[in-house]
């Protein structure tokens, strides 16, 4: 390796390292690391810009700011008193309802946003019925985080594939004559909150909530501004609705998605005395997004673009040839649980973005990428869910449930919720996908 691929190589390294041991802001840390690629010569300024996917910039701010005006809709309390009153009293069916519910939600909002919208509504029922938030609250988080991946708006790594390999909307539905990631997440999503169903039903044993004080209420009566609600639903369907058409209409996803943000935003300011529900200035709602998400992102984005401009992407992808050649299946196999423990204790989006440009790559020499790509979303996805430095949105459930309860949790505690929870996803996952996207390409 020549100077520009080992500096290249360290610089990324020693950044993602920072990432994940906390040692300093992971911001600060990813910014630094494209500093100092660009000043020892990897790439020029312009080069680093350009290895930025800014449609996918557009995309997370755009649909981020559409879920915060339906997180004030007051749609998800009404969704979760609706699984409340389903329950009959079962909280082992009520804490797996809610977790359920939310993972729906996370196809089309970011997961953290979804913890955050949901996190009170397990409060309100904890309070009511003297649960601990705990389990519920991390469950909820887990299942979140679980179903991002299964359609193109939810969260940052189907976004990616997107930016990698150009999929459509539609592409995580059905792709290349066989379901793809939608229905596979699904089966494995089924048989895991079946199975803690069953743990939540041993756990609450005996318990069961009194409803009787509930009754005369009306679930629609979470919905405070039923004109507001409808309105911020309608344009949030719609943006998904032209998204998952973006082919007919011929524009970008980030463009698509910035108008739905658009019309939201001055629909609401222009009639904002119309609502009772108090509209945030447009001030406000920026204020109100994460930044440093987004830098964190742009900045690893140009970090990959580093390694792919020094050709360290190509150096591996040369090691990966003869062993993705000589079987797909061992090929496959490996990259799966190889990916699952690695994501669950480092930053996994910059992992899986490394990797979908390695394999990318292994596609122009004619491999097919796309047993590699999935399985590789998927166990990056759900291997994710083993700590909080894998998934943030169960940095933000846990944190909100130690809150609630008054107490630092342990990490015991919260192993004893993660690493079941990761295991039989990732087991439930991997015998479907091998079945449906390896064996029918394995030589």
């Amino acid at each position: 390796m020549g100077f520009i691929e080992i500096a290249a190589l360290i610089i990324f390294l020693a950044a993602i390292i920072v990432v994940i041991t906390g040692w300093f802001d992971s911001v600060v840390a990813a910014l630094i690391g494209v500093v100092a690629m660009i000043c020892v010569g990897v790439m020029t300024d312009v080069e680093a810009f350009n290895a930025v996917d800014w449609n996918l910039i557009a995309i997370l701010l755009s649909i981020w700011i559409i879920s915060g005006f339906f997180g004030k809709s007051g749609v998800p309390e009404y969704l979760s008193a609706l699984v409340l009153r389903a329950s009959k009293g079962n909280v082992a069916l009520f804490v797996t309802g809610v977790g359920a519910l939310a993972g729906f939600v996370s196809m089309l909002i970011d997961n953290v946003v979804v913890v955050l919208m949901f996190a009170p509504v397990i409060f309100h029922a904890c309070r009511r019925f003297n649960l601990t938030a705990l389990e519920p609250v991390l469950f909820m988080g887990m299942c979140a985080n679980f179903m991002g991946t299964a359609m193109l708006l939810g969260d940052l790594p189907p976004q990616m594939l997107h930016s990698v390999s150009k999929i459509e909307f539609w592409g995580f539905i059905w792709h290349m004559g066989r379901p793809s990631s939608f229905f596979i997440l699904l089966i494995s999503y089924v048989f895991t909150c079946g199975f803690f169903y069953w743990r939540f039903s041993k756990s609450y044993k005996g318990l069961c909530v009194d409803l009787s004080c509930m009754v005369g209420e009306n679930p629609l009566n979470h919905i405070k501004d039923k004109p507001f609600a409808i309105i911020s639903c309608t344009i949030f369907v719609l943006t998904i609705i032209a998204m998952a058409f973006r082919a007919f209409f011929g524009f970008h996803l980030g463009f698509i998605a910035m108008w739905g943000a658009l019309v939201i935003i001055l629909f609401f300011t222009i009639f904002k005395e119309r609502f009772t529900v108090e509209i945030p200035d447009v001030e406000e709602i920026l204020k109100e997004l994460d930044w440093r998400a987004v830098f964190f992102y742009v900045s690893l984005f140009a970090l990959v673009g580093g390694l792919e401009h020094a050709g360290v992407i190509k150096r591996i992808t040369e090691f990966l040839i003869p062993i993705i050649s000589g079987s797909m299946i061992i090929g496959a196999t490996v990259v799966y649980w190889v990916t699952a423990p690695i994501v669950g204790i480092v930053e996994h989006d910059a992992y899986i973005l490394t990797l979908l440009y390695v394999i990318r790559d292994l596609g122009e020499q004619g491999i097919n990428p796309w047993p590699l790509y999935w399985m590789v979303l998927w166990a990056g996805t759900l291997g994710s869910n083993l700590t909080i430095a894998g998934a943030p949105a169960l940095f933000v459930a846990k944190s909100l449930a130690d809150k609630e309860d008054k107490r630092a949790s342990t990490l015991r505690e919260f192993l004893s919720m993660s690493v079941p929870y990761v295991i039989v996803s990732l087991v439930t996952c991997y015998v479907p996908a091998m079945i449906v996207w390896v064996l029918p390409f394995a030589e």
